[in-house]
């Protein structure tokens, strides 16, 4: 059936073929022939492989092999330098092929959707062009740095997965819009997703998560879902704590950053001959309370902030937990603010 598809579709020099649901354990040959074909259709046959004439389609861009039984990215793909669009939903994948992935630099969407995968390899990065990345219902219990580096993307689809934990560096997608974690087991959100400044829709409903990170609010979020998560009540325990002894590194460092913010600080030019410090500083955050920099010595606490008036959601009623992080228990006994020490059971 399907040889006789593709002898009539050499007539008419086809850019669509269509052989979804055909039964097919392999695919013909003879389909190197057509070299005009823009769209290919093979989804829902019993397909382990792609052959090597597939290479011949060089004006390929849209690819659905979903539906089918491979368990590796077919190596023929790395041929296919024009494929914008692949689908590989419901199949055995247990692995993406890091040699094809370095030469698809032109796919925009990938759809891995129902597979076994595990993790993705480094090579991931090499996918410059990705938009849309579809990995819902795999295997996944973590996500490689590199993934970071995919700059371009603007949706990522992770739900149902065995996650419990994003990158640290995952601020880095700074074009994400849409971002689906539901059903993991997600702890702790990174803070640098504050840094994903074009978030609108942020899923995380059905994870383990207690708090969301300090940056939420300066996020353009339409769109929160966090529902079934252990997320910390709005119950303040009052305490007053003793201040602490910072080290000797610790004090330093917050004597440096404030001398860095006066513009005529003998400092100020001093650093720039030890960028080793000066990248050290960079990490630093500041205080909720008092707005000064600190290093590495902070205080964990939680602003309850409301989900329509302060974050603007229309889905989403009640408050939201907020981390929030203080330089001293100076900050924290001082009064007039609204931040409350975290406890955990």
């Amino acid at each position: 059936m399907a040889d006789t598809l593709l002898v009539r579709a050499l007539k008419g020099k086809p850019k669509t073929l269509n052989l979804c649901n055909k039964k097919l354990d392999k695919v013909p040959r003879a389909i190197g022939k057509l070299d005009c074909v823009v769209h290919l259709q093979l989804r829902g046959n019993k397909l382990k492989d792609l052959p090597i004439e597939l290479s011949h389609l060089f004006q390929l861009q849209i690819l659905n092999c979903g539906n089918n039984e491979l368990e590796d990215l077919p190596e023929v793909l790395e041929y296919l330098t024009m494929l914008e669009k692949l689908h590989l939903f419901n199949n055995n994948l247990k692995n993406l092929n890091p040699k094809v992935l370095t030469h698809l630099r032109n796919l925009t969407f990938l759809n891995i959707n129902n597979n076994q995968l595990k993790t993705f390899p480094p090579e991931i990065c090499r996918l410059s062009s990705l938009q849309h990345l579809s990995c819902t219902n795999n295997q996944l219990t973590e996500l490689p740095v590199e993934m970071c580096a995919l700059i371009r993307l603007e949706e990522f689809h992770v739900a149902g997965n065995q996650l419990t934990s994003l990158p640290l560096e995952f601020g880095f997608l700074v074009n994400l819009e849409k971002l689906y974690l539901q059903k993991n087991k997600i702890r702790e959100l990174p803070e640098s997703l504050g840094k994903c400044y074009k978030l609108r829709t942020l899923d995380i409903a059905a994870n383990e998560l207690r708090i969301f990170p300090t940056e939420l609010a300066s996020l353009p979020l339409k769109e929160l879902f966090c529902e079934a998560n252990p997320l910390l009540q709005h119950i303040p325990v009052h305490s007053v704590q003793e201040e602490e002894v910072l080290s000797l590194k610790e004090m330093t460092a917050r004597y440096v950053m404030r001398e860095l913010k006066d513009r005529w600080s003998y400092l100020r030019k001093a650093i720039r001959h030890y960028p080793q410090i000066k990248d050290m500083l960079a990490q630093a955050s500041k205080c909720a309370v008092c707005g000064e920099s600190f290093l590495n010595t902070w205080l964990e606490c939680v602003r309850f902030v409301d989900a329509q008036g302060d974050l603007k959601l229309n889905n989403l009623n009640g408050l939201v937990p907020v981390r929030a992080l203080l330089c001293s228990y100076k900050c924290f006994n001082s009064a007039g603010h609204d931040y409350y020490g975290v406890a955990f059971p």
